[in-house]
């Protein structure tokens, strides 16, 4: 007999539950971003594969294209049909305003990302996030970010020249007074990728010593930024030195993008979008799936 879907609703797991666990396990949750159904359906399918749970990722820029609301009831079409761990985060919320309208949509994680601004700065703009988010829905995660690592998932000419990595002290101060569910500081990765970086011929590399320092002295989430390129064992050892979530963004988009150039190549009379992109389907979730299996140690 099948299970119910409001049984597998009511006794799915929140995401606090699923990083707490995973934090218990050393283990990382994927963090992987859509721009639009093709992306979704690889990386879901991918971890629904794996029996994974999952982190879906819309930013600013990603929502005004996907929509607010239309990227929770793509999450929300997955609990309800299939019983899915997919959870929905609102990354690199620059804005009160925005960061209201993605709690209110039923988002599950809020990134209240003011990391360009001066130390204090961040600092007074992330806590008015935090207790705005806390006062529309006391259950969602809000995350803050200190340091600075570039900004665009796309193919840069250089790497920013004023990346540098957060301090032990900065980490506790900031979550002291802000009070976030989650922390993301700098520990070696940029967002984006150089050319060489997207050839394979170069790889970021973490600075494993700090992120289990800042592990020891937080007791919170934590969260690493900008993880496309990253080496694989780099990866596996940050993880194990205490990383919860892992965002590849720049990867996945780079992998769409050959798909739907072999998709266009393969038949110059094609048409129909849902057989073109066949191929950065399948090219997304190869992506996906190295991932997942690095960060949970399978």
């Amino acid at each position: 007999m099948y299970e119910s879907t409001e049984l597998r609703i009511d006794t799915m797991r929140t995401l606090r539950k699923i990083l707490e666990e995973a934090k218990q396990k050393k283990i990382a949750v994927g963090h992987f971003n859509i721009s639009d159904l093709a992306g979704f359906k690889a990386i879901t399918a991918t971890a629904k594969e794996l029996d994974l749970p999952i982190l879906i990722g819309v930013s600013e820029g990603e929502r005004e294209f996907v929509g607010v609301a239309e990227a929770a009831a793509l999450v929300k079409a997955m609990r309800e049909s299939y019983g899915q761990e997919v959870y929905l985060n609102a990354d690199h919320t620059h804005s009160l305003e925005k960061i209201e309208a993605a709690v209110r949509a039923g988002f599950d994680e809020v990134i209240a990302d003011f990391s360009e601004l001066p130390f204090d700065a961040n600092v007074k703009q992330t806590r008015a996030a935090v207790e705005l988010a806390k006062s529309i829905n006391p259950n969602v995660l809000v995350e803050g970010e200190i340091g600075w690592i570039g900004s665009g998932s796309e193919i840069h000419d250089k790497a920013p020249e004023n990346i540098a990595l957060s301090t032990v002290e900065e980490a506790k101060q900031f979550i002291a007074e802000t009070k976030v569910d989650i922390l993301a500081p700098a520990v070696g990765t940029m967002h984006g990728l150089t050319a060489s970086m997207a050839s394979g011929s170069e790889h970021k590399r973490l600075n494993i010593e700090r992120i289990k320092e800042i592990r020891e002295a937080i007791g919170i989430f934590m969260t690493l930024h900008g993880g496309s390129g990253t080496a694989d064992d780099d990866f596996v050892a940050g993880v194990k030195a205490g990383l919860t979530i892992v965002h590849v963004n720049t990867e996945i988009r780079i992998a769409w993008r050959k798909g739907v150039e072999a998709g266009l190549a393969k038949d110059a009379h094609e048409v129909a979008p849902y057989k073109i992109l066949l191929p950065a389907v399948a090219d997304v979730k190869e992506v996906v799936k190295n991932r997942l299996k690095l960060f949970s140690g399978l």
